[in-house]
């Protein structure tokens, strides 16, 4: 197998071990506030909404260390002990307790942030400046088809209920722990590169020479590995970047989490509110996978850039918003276990909700796959910093946006990431045009 094609395999089966990891973890962050809510009546006393701030808060501070985990032990091992911690967040669900539910929230947000810190590194050292964009659509496209599978059973599997039982609670959550183990296996399937190297290790970010298995240079690749984060923070695309990365925090709240409970809980959607829920997560990842497999494909085809895909996104997304602020009322997010009878602007339209999701996908596929391509395209010495600046400034807006979620009524909820999005375009756009400007004089991109 030549080195271009074993890179090529190595970034198939990452998107295909994160395609099974969050198959299970998605539609588990779909549904978990709905299954909660009907647990309340019971000993457990937990908030799906309070877990997804704990996840993301913690996630957000530990990309802090994450570069140096991964540059003390390499990307592959990263990633399969972060897979671990996904899988026994998942299987807490099977007979919860309040204490494992929030303990587990705490180790995963941990197990997140070397998780994706290493699954940046991989994808960058799989990757050159031909290929990044390539590869970011495709990986992207994998990742997001765990949206069909998970949510495809919920949909099946709860057509008609309005209460969800022990027996269904236990059944989904031990297929969906199976599932996200089967996903971390598949990390040991990547292919060592020749010119693989660790975070940091005989690049920019760290010029130790000598013995890579002693413990004085993993060390010292660890300590500089942090200081390189620490110093990119303050850089100005980096900063610039950030305000696009903090609304892609806020929209990843509202659509993992926040719009699958604001569906469960309009009661004039009848006997089909819970099913939908499924309904709406198979259509967000329809969006997401042709958002991603096109921008992919096209990626080396076009002549203008990343921003026109940036602004498709966030058009998308203003439209999403619009449709969802008078199709869904305004309590549905922080609606009883009961659900909500009101109304918005019109008669809740199930045709519509759905609609939105696929938006939602789309619009979420746009950002996301030109941000991993600019850093991976930008900082491709020193990945692994960079990738875990982008999830720090991203989990600690999903924290707080899952925080706000307890209380905040949905129109506020809509009206914050509309000004937070519009902000993040501009942002991208003036990273974008002085890349494009630099690449024009035959600069070192690498170098902004």
């Amino acid at each position: 197998m030549s080195p271009d094609s074993k890179k090529l395999f190595n970034v198939l089966i990452l998107g295909i071990s994160f395609m099974f990891i969050f198959t299970a973890f998605q539609t588990c962050g779909n549904i978990a506030q709905t299954v909660i809510t009907n647990l309340n009546s019971t000993d457990f006393h937990g908030s799906g909404y309070t877990s997804m701030s704990i996840i993301y808060g913690v996630f957000s501070a530990s990309n802090l260390i994450s570069p140096s985990v991964v540059a003390l032990v390499g990307p592959q091992l990263s990633m399969f002990i972060s897979g671990i911690f996904y899988s026994l967040y998942i299987a807490v669900f099977i007979q919860p307790s309040t204490w494992s539910f929030y303990t587990a929230s705490v180790f995963i947000g941990i197990a997140a942030a070397v998780l994706w810190t290493a699954q940046g590194n991989c994808l960058t050292i799989n990757s050159d400046e031909n290929t990044i964009g390539r590869n970011s659509g495709v990986f992207w496209a994998l990742l997001q088809s765990s949206l069909f599978f998970g949510n495809l059973y919920i949909y099946f599997a709860w057509q008609g209920k309005t209460y969800i039982s022990e027996s269904d609670r236990r059944t989904v959550f031990i297929a969906l722990t199976v599932i996200s183990l089967v996903g971390t296996v598949l990390f040991f399937l990547i292919r060592k590169q020749e010119d693989t190297k660790a975070p940091g290790e005989e690049d920019s970010t760290n010029e130790i020479h000598g013995d890579s298995s002693s413990a004085r240079n993993k060390l010292v690749r660890a300590v500089d590995a942090f200081k390189r984060s620490i110093k990119l923070s303050f850089t100005k695309e980096i900063l610039l970047l950030s305000v696009t990365t903090a609304y892609t925090g806020l929209e990843l709240t509202f659509f993992s989490g926040v719009y699958g409970t604001c569906i469960g809980a309009v009661n004039r959607f009848g006997t089909e509110e819970k099913s939908l829920i499924g309904l709406s997560g198979i259509f967000i990842g329809v969006g997401e996978i042709l958002g991603g497999g096109i921008f992919g494909l096209l990626s080396k085809k076009s002549r203008f850039g990343r921003n026109p895909i940036v602004m498709l996104g966030i058009a998308v997304h203003f439209i999403a918003f619009y449709l969802i602020f008078v199709n869904m009322p305004s309590n549905a997010p922080v609606a009883p276990m009961e659900g909500t009878d009101d109304i918005a602007y019109m008669i809740p339209s199930k045709e519509v909700a759905i609609f939105c999701s696929f938006l939602l996908g789309l619009g979420d596929s746009c950002f996301n796959t030109q941000l991993l391509s600019i850093l991976g395209f930008l900082y491709s010495e020193d990945s692994a910093p960079a990738f875990a600046i982008f999830k720090f400034v991203q989990s600690i807006c999903a924290a707080v946006a899952y925080f706000y979620s307890n209380y905040f009524l949905l129109q506020w909820q809509l009206l914050i990431m509309v000004v937070v999005g519009f902000f993040g375009t501009i942002t991208f756009f003036a990273v974008e045009w002085k890349a494009a400007a630099l690449l024009a004089r035959g600069s070192d991109y690498s170098s902004i």
